[in-house]
């Protein structure tokens, strides 16, 4: 087997790629961990939109609910601390002061959606000029706020700490790395994969479900048969701020402990290409944002531990922003070869008006 490898490796330029293709293999264990995180903002964000575009509605704002979901989580958090003190659990370091943050994230993503949803469902606005509006005016209103907040310098509330599996777990052969890329995350990381599960079941298995997919492909008929698709689009829509303020507790509560200008980075944007990638499934979106997550994972890898030999003389030289940029590149190669198969539901985006009754 090593002889068949050594000949593999050995061969001009796809030799490289096989060197490549065994270094993956290689550190994919130890980077597991990190490509979960990365892409647990990008899996939220995705199941926000996944809730829109299903029942017929476009949301573009997403990053703008998370970037408010992060900026209200820490501030809240910060200025709540050092008057409702408590000692952090022992299973994730949660306080008063972390739950109340995680509840305004929340809160304050959901206030957006609902400002979303009139706009776009009972003012019959243009749905991608509500989001847009929404993205503008989130990322500017907290970069002021931030900076004036900055100016008392709040502490630190802590952050929400990840959770150390037993070694009997992680040291299991084949599925143990698998094991500790789910349990070796916060709280918010871990509960993606239950979310992903629980939608992708409620979607195809439950009347909601059905509900919702059949107001998203044909409001019309489900009305006939006696579905209120305003009040479902409104739930839908008010819902998925939920996710899209988890999306952004993450960012500012788990991620790190404070909260920075802008540090949603696009994420919202990349949220949306996973959820076309994904053909608008919660498992989908959820795969497809690991895929665009997994190179910036190897570009930390390379950058600590690169590989032996031509092939880690080439990575090595190649920029650390290179691979910071590799998940965008991605996203734009993938939706370029992707976007014309997969097909939305066909009455999203376009505004409802209930028929007369008269």
């Amino acid at each position: 087997m090593e002889a068949l490898i050594e000949t593999l490796y050995s061969i001009p330029l796809l030799g490289l790629i096989f060197q490549l293709i065994g270094y993956v293999i290689e550190v994919m264990p130890s980077v597991a961990p990190i490509v979960l995180g990365l892409a647990t903002p990008i899996a939220l964000g995705a199941l926000c939109g996944l809730l829109n575009e299903r029942s017929g509605v476009v949301n573009i704002g997403i990053e703008g609910m998370m970037i408010t979901g992060a900026f209200m989580g820490f501030t809240v958090a910060a200025f709540v601390a050092p008057h409702v003190p408590g000692e952090p659990t022992a299973v994730f370091g949660l306080t008063p002061a972390l739950l109340i943050g995680l509840l305004a994230a929340v809160l304050s993503a959901m206030a957006l959606s609902v400002l979303h949803a009139w706009l776009s469902i009972s003012i019959r606005a243009d749905q991608i000029i509500s989001g847009t509006i929404i993205n503008i005016t989130a990322l500017g209103l907290t970069a002021y706020l931030n900076q004036l907040i900055s100016r008392t310098s709040p502490e630190s509330p802590g952050r929400l700490d990840k959770f150390d599996p037993p070694e009997a777990l992680t040291d299991l052969p084949v599925v143990g790395w698998i094991l500790e890329m789910f349990l070796r995350q916060g709280p918010l990381a871990m509960s993606v994969i239950i979310l992903v599960i629980v939608l992708q079941v409620l979607l195809f298995r439950s009347r909601w479900g059905l509900r919702t997919r059949a107001v998203g492909e044909h409001p019309k008929a489900a009305e006939t048969v006696g579905i209120d698709v305003i009040r479902l689009r409104y739930r839908n829509v008010i819902v998925g701020g939920v996710f899209a303020g988890l999306a952004g507790a993450y960012l500012s509560m788990e991620a790190t402990t404070g909260f920075q200008n802008g540090m949603t980075n696009g994420r919202g944007f990349i949220a949306l290409a996973a959820l076309i990638f994904g053909r608008w499934t919660p498992i989908g979106a959820f795969l497809a944002a690991l895929l665009f997550t997994a190179s910036e994972a190897l570009g930390t890898a390379i950058r600590f531990g690169p590989p032996e030999g031509q092939l880690g003389e080439v990575l090595t030289a190649v920029p650390s922003q290179f691979f910071s940029a590799l998940p965008y590149l991605i996203t734009i190669i993938i939706l370029a070869g992707v976007v014309g198969r997969s097909i939305p539901p066909a009455a999203v985006g376009r505004p409802y008006e209930k028929e007369s009754t008269a």
